[in-house]
C-alpha cells in the first residue's frame, strides 16, 4: 500500500533543484550568507508579486508579525484583536511585542475566518492593531475592519502567512491593510528550505523602520538606534524563494485544479462539509480542510491506511496552556470550539494526482462508515 502524504515537499524540490543547487554554489563561492544581493532580489519580486512597494525579509513568520507591531508603535498596555481560530504564533507574537492578544470567534459560514461584527463587538479604548488572519488559502474580509480601525486610530496588520497568491477582489492578500506578515515555512505555499518570512508594507517609513528592528536595531554597523531582534533572511533562503516563486501561480493553479477536484468527489457525501469560498477571493488552497463527525476516530483510520490527513487546528489557543492567563473560558468562542473537534485537512498539493485524491476519499467515506 502507498502511502499518500499531506504535502509532498520532495516532488516540489524536484521541479526547482537544479536552478537551487546553481543559485547555492554562487553564495557559496561569494561567502554572502547574509544579506548578498539575492535577498534584495526577492524582496523587490515578491512585493511586486502581492502589490506592495516593500517586503521586508525576516527569519520567520513570527518575527514578521512581531516586527510589523513593533514598527507601528504597539506594545505595552495596548491591546490587539485577532482570531481564536488561528495558528499560536499569531497570538505568541503579539505577547513578544508587550501588548494584550483579544480573541474573537470565526464567522460560522464554512469559511472559518475572522468574524467582523465580533471583533467591533470587542474593540475597547486600548484597541491599537486588529489582526486578520488569511486562513487555508483565502483571505479574510479585511475590508470591513479598515473603516473600524480607521474610526477607532488603529492599524490592520494582515496575518497572510498560508495565503501566498491569494487574491480579493482583485487585490493581493498582504496588500489588503496597512502591514502584512507572512512565512515562508517549508510546508507553504511558497516554502524555504528552513524558516523564514517577510513583512509587506507600502510605508517607505515603516520598512526602514523593520530593517532596521531585524537587524539589532541598526540602520548602519554599531549604530543601535533601538532594541531590535537578529531575525534577518539569509541569502541560501532567498535563492530557494525566488526560484519557487517563479513557478508560484503554476502551483496554485494546480492546488485550485486539485481542490475542485475534491469537490467533485466530496458532493454527494452529506456527512462531509466541504470549504467555502468568501465572495470576491481567489482561493489558492494552502489547506484544503472538511468537517466531520467523530473526527478522530476517521482520522486514525486515514492513518492506518497511510492517507496522511491533519488537523489545523485541533486545540484552540484560548484552551492552551501557554494561553490559559487570558482568562477566556471553554465555550467562549463557540463557533471555534465546535470546528476545532471536527476538522480534517486532507491531502493537498500541487502534484497531487487524480487518482491519489480518489483514494483519499474512497478511504474517507470507508471510515465514516465504520
Amino acid at each position: 500500500m502507498t502511502s499518500i502524504p499531506l504535502v509532498d515537499l520532495g516532488a516540489q524540490h524536484a521541479a526547482v533543484a537544479d536552478e537551487i543547487a546553481d543559485g547555492w554554489r554562487e553564495v557559496l563561492a561569494r561567502t554572502s550568507f547574509i544579506a548578498g544581493p539575492q535577498v534584495a532580489e526577492f524582496e523587490s519580486d515578491y512585493a511586486a508579486s502581492i502589490g506592495t512597494r516593500h517586503c521586508v525579509g525576516v527569519a520567520n513568520g513570527t518575527d514578521a508579525i512581531e516586527i510589523a507591531l513593533r514598527a507601528l508603535g504597539v506594545g505595552s498596555g495596548d491591546e490587539c484583536i485577532l482570531p481564536a481560530n488561528t495558528f499560536i504564533a499569531t497570538v505568541e507574537a503579539v505577547s513578544r511585542a508587550g501588548a494584550e492578544p483579544v480573541l474573537v470567534d470565526c464567522a460560522d459560514d464554512g469559511t472559518y475566518l475572522i468574524d467582523a461584527d465580533a471583533v467591533e463587538a470587542a474593540v475597547t479604548p486600548r484597541t491599537r492593531a486588529i489582526i486578520p488572519v488569511h486562513l487555508y488559502g483565502q483571505a479574510a474580509p479585511v475590508e470591513q475592519l479598515l473603516p473600524l480601525a480607521e474610526k477607532i486610530g488603529a492599524w490592520v496588520v494582515e496575518d497572510a502567512a498560508q495565503s501566498q497568491g491569494a487574491r480579493r477582489e482583485g487585490r493581493g492578500a498582504g496588500a489588503l491593510g496597512h502591514l502584512a506578515a507572512t512565512s515562508f515555512y517549508p510546508g507553504k505555499n511558497l516554502g524555504a528550505y528552513g524558516d523564514a518570512g517577510a513583512v509587506l508594507t507600502d510605508s517607505d517609513e515603516l520598512a526602514a523602520r523593520m530593517r532596521m528592528i531585524r537587524d539589532h536595531g541598526s540602520r548602519h554597523k554599531y549604530a543601535h538606534e533601538v532594541i531590535g531582534l537578529n531575525s534577518r533572511l539569509d541569502t541560501l533562503q532567498a535563492v530557494v524563494l525566488s526560484a519557487k516563486l517563479r513557478r508560484l501561480a503554476r502551483w496554485n493553479a494546480m492546488r485550485q485544479a486539485a481542490a475542485e477536484r475534491y469537490d467533485a468527489l466530496l458532493s454527494q457525501v452529506e456527512q462531509v462539509i466541504r470549504p467555502c469560498v468568501l465572495d470576491g477571493n481567489e482561493h489558492v488552497w494552502h489547506l484544503y480542510v472538511v468537517r466531520v463527525p467523530d473526527r478522530d476516530r476517521v482520522l486514525k483510520e486515514l492513518h492506518a491506511a497511510g492517507i496522511g490527513a491533519g488537523i489545523h487546528y485541533p486545540v484552540p489557543v484560548h484552551l492552551t496552556s501557554a494561553f490559559a492567563g487570558l482568562g477566556y473560558a471553554e465555550g467562549t468562542f463557540s463557533v471555534t470550539e465546535r470546528v476545532a473537534r471536527e476538522i480534517l485537512s486532507l491531502p493537498l498539493f500541487p502534484e497531487i494526482t487524480p487518482s491519489q485524491q480518489e483514494r483519499v476519499v474512497s478511504v474517507l467515506m470507508a471510515a465514516m462508515h465504520t
